[in-house]
């Protein structure tokens, strides 16, 4: 298996800005020092669910502070980038960093980003699959010219070039996206948000369409305690004070109704479903959902206690007391 940390980078209260990023960067380097595989980080824009609004930036400067660890975002929204200019950056960082980089794409969803950034409705809604073939075939080409329903430009060199593109990913949270990923024959990235049987009915969805088996990534909310009773009372204790502002920030740009949902009842859900508890809890729960989704690689949202040190303490636990349960192959039961 792998492992690596998920940061949503969310601005806890009493927090600024400058605090939420300066925590996100102090959680990547204590990842690479307990031991995790990759870091991952999140992309938002205009809400406290998440601070950074490039994940390609950021993922450049946590490379340069590293020196092992892999680091790749999730997501890269193409429904708001031009994909040539993403595909330039993650060819940069890919060479930059030796070969560090991993670069999760994902379509997003209708927020405001659409119209402060001009790309439109339209893009998220019908322009995805064409958006990731331009970005795949920048990433894998010497020369690139296009002529779709919303790119058109004449043939121009890839400059700079990575003679072995990154690892490219997607977000998938619906058939139609998992569809476009297997096409590809490119990994999924599963959310949090559903349980293993969901994710376990996509895996086998997407292999039924890719025909043979993926790398793909799943996302968890992971917390150690020295219970599972401890540890599940301070994520519902602290978690929705963050969470519950964070989620209000996202705003449809075109007025349709957005489903109302109840932090704390949502941070009782995460909490049943994820690691959460001791370590032999974390390590159990982690391997039986490997069991379950075929999905070896694990990505641990660890930020939910709220606190700066809360964070790094619960890295450090993973690391110490967590990952060593579930390396060399044989998984608890």
């Amino acid at each position: 298996m792998r492992f690596g940390v998920f940061l949503l980078a969310a601005r806890f209260p009493g927090e600024d800005d400058a605090a939420a990023l300066h925590r996100t960067v102090a959680a990547a380097l204590a990842a690479e020092e307990a031991g995790f595989d990759d870091v991952w980080i999140a992309e938002h824009h205009f809400m406290t669910y998440g601070v950074v609004p490039s994940a390609v930036a950021l993922a450049g400067h946590l490379l340069g502070r590293t020196s092992r660890i892999a680091v790749g975002t999730a997501v890269s929204v193409l429904s708001t980038r031009h994909p040539v200019a993403l595909a330039e950056e993650a060819a940069l960082l890919a060479i930059v960093s030796g070969g560090r980089f991993r670069l999760g794409v994902g379509r997003g969803g209708p927020w405001r980003d659409l119209e402060v950034f001009g790309t439109g409705l339209d893009r998220y809604e019908h322009g995805f699959a064409e958006s990731l073939d331009l970005l795949l075939a920048w990433l894998r080409s010497e020369r690139v010219g296009w002529d779709g329903g919303r790119f058109a430009f004449r043939e121009v060199p890839v400059v700079p070039r990575a003679a072995e593109p990154p690892p490219v990913v997607v977000a998938c949270t619906s058939p139609a996206t998992e569809e476009i990923a297997a096409a590809r024959g490119l990994p999924m990235l599963l959310g949090m948000h559903v349980g293993d049987a969901a994710k376990a009915a996509a895996v086998a969805r997407h292999r039924a369409a890719c025909g043979r088996p993926a790398p793909h990534v799943s996302a968890h909310l992971a917390q150690v305690g020295d219970s599972r009773d401890e540890a599940a009372a301070l994520l519902l204790e602290e978690m929705p004070r963050w969470l519950g502002p964070g989620l209000d920030g996202y705003v449809p740009v075109d007025g349709r109704p957005r489903p109302a949902r109840d932090p704390r009842g949502y941070v009782r859900e995460l909490v049943d479903r994820h690691p959460v508890g001791s370590p032999a809890d974390c390590a159990r729960t982690l391997a039986a959902s490997a069991r379950r989704t075929g999905v070896g690689h694990a990505v641990l949202l660890v930020e939910g206690a709220g606190t700066a040190e809360r964070t790094l303490a619960n890295i450090r636990r993973l690391g110490a007391e967590v990952l060593p349960r579930l390396r060399g192959g044989h998984l608890p039961q």
